[in-house]
């Protein structure tokens, strides 16, 4: 299951109905919590009792491995963090549409993998205690790469600044293409420049 030793399987489903009233959730939030999850089932728990050579972690002692079968692959991602919220456990999401199937998990923000085949899914486990395990698993799923000098905290959020830095680049780049007037043309390279400067 997943690349996990047998020793991590669980079979336990989570019933909407339950989480609905556990939480509290108003009519929208269930109308739209329902509208992309057909079905939720707790299928693994990583632990140093389920994988003895595991040392517990400072921050992680455990975490669970969430199956989500969708009900379409456009979904909204605001129900899987809400999952994060509603459910006080370390989750890994498995995201299931027909055959296949993307990683997700919640770091500072929710970090997904891209699709592939669902028999082709595994979640790595490599680190020596469960600390490590976790920030391993952000790192394979977000394709993270720590600089020497950043945690694995600074470096997510030093990627979001420049995918957003790049994403304003690229706009005034195509102002820029399409602007007419000298003197505009000039202003946007300087703030483009400027931009540039503030890469991380």
């Amino acid at each position: 299951m997943y690349g996990l030793p047998p020793a991590c399987e669980v079979k336990k489903q989570l019933p909407k109905k339950a989480i609905y009233a556990k939480f509290n959730l108003n009519a929208a939030q269930r109308d739209c919590f329902d509208a992309d999850i057909a079905r939720l089932d707790i299928v693994g728990c990583v632990s140093s009792s389920t994988i003895p050579a595991l040392g517990p972690g400072e921050l992680v002692q455990e975490f669970y491995v969430l199956h989500v079968q969708l009900k379409h692959k456009e979904y909204d991602s605001r129900n899987i963090a809400l999952l994060t919220k509603l459910i006080p456990q370390k989750l890994v999401f498995v995201l299931h549409y027909e055959e296949e199937a993307q990683l997700a998990i919640f770091h500072t923000k929710l970090i997904s993998s891209g699709w592939q085949a669902m028999q082709d899914v595994s979640i790595p486990i490599s680190g020596l205690n469960l600390d490590s395990v976790w920030d391993n698993i952000v790192k394979s799923i977000g394709q993270i790469e720590v600089d020497n000098d950043k945690t694995l905290v600074e470096q997510i959020a030093a990627n979001d600044k420049r995918d957003k830095i790049l994403s304003q680049i690229a706009t005034l780049q195509k102002k820029m293409a399409n602007e007419k007037q000298p003197r505009r043309k000039r202003d946007l390279f300087q703030q483009i420049s400027t931009l540039k400067s503030q890469i991380p």
